[in-house]
């Protein structure tokens, strides 16, 4: 166990399996957030929450109707109405720490929402084996979002155990909806980077095994996640179908274009519809339809590409056929590129933890991540950012499956973070 956080370990993993067991989806995270909210308010942290933490004209792909329920759900679990109150409806927290001492703003990011999965209930998952799977159906942290929200919260007590070693302000970011890319925008435009020196962010599993430690130099995709709408005109299939406007038709239309969207010859692309839903019955020209679209690309000249092709398909689609049509943009990350102070701070940092067997810099890689936002915020007023991953056994993340040896792989991420702030946040 790596040293310098042992103290720190128990209730880091105990956190973590608590947080399993009661998932929430993005902007829903209330029960999660109130847990973040008592724990680093009885540390000491100022906090900020709500519509503070976000600029709302950029909050991408939050559901009022869903966040309801979710509150709902929260009153019933025993979240106070004090702390919903000052929510707003919103997730997510700011946990501020300030040393009163001159010295950097470093800020530490967090995610905490869950995958629509439903895990696996048998001895195969580490966590039916030992007793702390999800009690909610199809919800499941199957991304490890629960293992960097305990995470964050330990390393607040690290901070508080510490502040009079410590220098200049700590911020730790407790960051709602990163899945489908859409908590980070509203942050990244709000005023609660624009002091922020050093951004750190990191994830689970994303290294090749347990005990290894990759840093993303560059990488990521870039995307944008859209939400399309069709409306045409229901009219009897078989009685007078010439009087109907057929959404379903301009919907799976469009899915076939966007699919064969020609490829940006100078970098990686990537498109899927992942959703289509349309129809009342089937003697009815179906007036209807929804898809969920993502486009992909390898920065963002390539991904706007990608979403131009994307957008003028389902425009397209929709004259054809008639019908009216709406598209939403619901979230959107950028690439990464990292600074290399940052990433050999984290080297350093890494070689100094026991437990780590091996160290790699990542140039290129899949997925994305809206902690890009976050970095791209404070990277361009001066400030300096990276993203790294402490690895896992199990790295096929989202499914059913999804394990992360927490005991091994959590201290490795916590001791890094504690080495970050040593070595940026001390007058050592």
């Amino acid at each position: 166990m790596p040293t310098l956080v042992a103290p720190y370990v128990d209730e880091m993993i105990q956190m973590r399996r608590r947080l399993h067991r009661y998932p929430e989806i993005a902007w829903t995270e209330f029960v999660t957030t109130s847990i973040i909210v008592e724990r680093v308010r009885e540390l000491g942290f100022k906090t900020v929450l709500g519509k503070k933490l976000f600029n709302e004209e950029f909050v991408l792909g939050r559901d009022p109707e869903v966040v309801k329920d979710a509150q709902d759900r929260a009153r019933a679990h025993g979240v106070s109405e004090e702390i919903l109150k000052e929510l707003e409806g919103y997730t997510g927290c700011l946990a501020v720490w300030e040393t009163g001492r001159p010295g950097p703003v470093t800020a530490l990011r967090f995610d905490i929402d869950c995958i629509p999965v439903q895990e696996n209930r048998t001895d195969a998952n580490e966590a039916h084996r030992d007793g702390y799977e999800s009690t909610r159906d199809g919800l499941m942290h199957a991304c490890g979002h629960d293992g960097h929200a305990s995470m964050g919260m330990t390393v607040a007590h690290w901070v508080h155990d510490h502040a009079d070693q410590l220098c200049g302000t700590i911020k730790i970011i407790f960051q709602p909806a990163e899945e489908g890319t859409k908590g980070a925008c509203g942050i990244a435009h709000s005023n609660n980077l624009d002091d922020v020196d050093y951004l750190i962010g990191g994830h689970v599993n994303i290294a090749d095994k347990v005990h290894d430690v990759s840093i993303v130099r560059k990488g990521f995709l870039a995307t944008t996640k859209m939400n399309a709408s069709f409306t045409g005109l229901a009219a009897h299939a078989g009685g007078s179908p010439e009087l109907g406007r057929n959404a379903l038709m301009a919907a799976c239309s469009a899915a076939m274009q966007i699919m064969g969207i020609a490829r940006h010859g100078q970098g990686a692309t990537s498109v899927n519809v992942g959703v289509i839903h349309a129809g009342e019955g089937r003697n009815v020209v179906p007036a209807h339809a929804g898809m969920e679209i993502e486009v992909r690309g390898s920065n963002a000249e390539i991904n706007a590409y990608m979403q131009d092709r994307a957008e003028a398909m389902v425009r397209g689609s929709a004259m054809s056929y008639g019908v009216d049509y709406r598209l939403d943009v619901v979230g959107k990350a950028e690439d990464v590129v990292s600074d290399e102070e940052l990433v050999q701070a984290i080297v350093e940092a890494a070689k100094a933890v026991d437990t780590v067997e091996d160290i790699h810099i990542v140039e290129s890689c899949g997925g994305s991540e809206d902690h890009s936002l976050l970095m791209h915020a404070v990277q361009k007023h001066g400030g300096k950012a990276v993203f790294f991953g402490y690895g896992g056994n199990d790295t096929v993340a989202h499914s059913a499956l999804f394990q992360i040896q927490d005991t091994e792989s959590l201290p490795i991420g916590l001791e890094i973070f504690v080495r970050l702030l040593i070595k940026l946040n001390t007058n050592a």
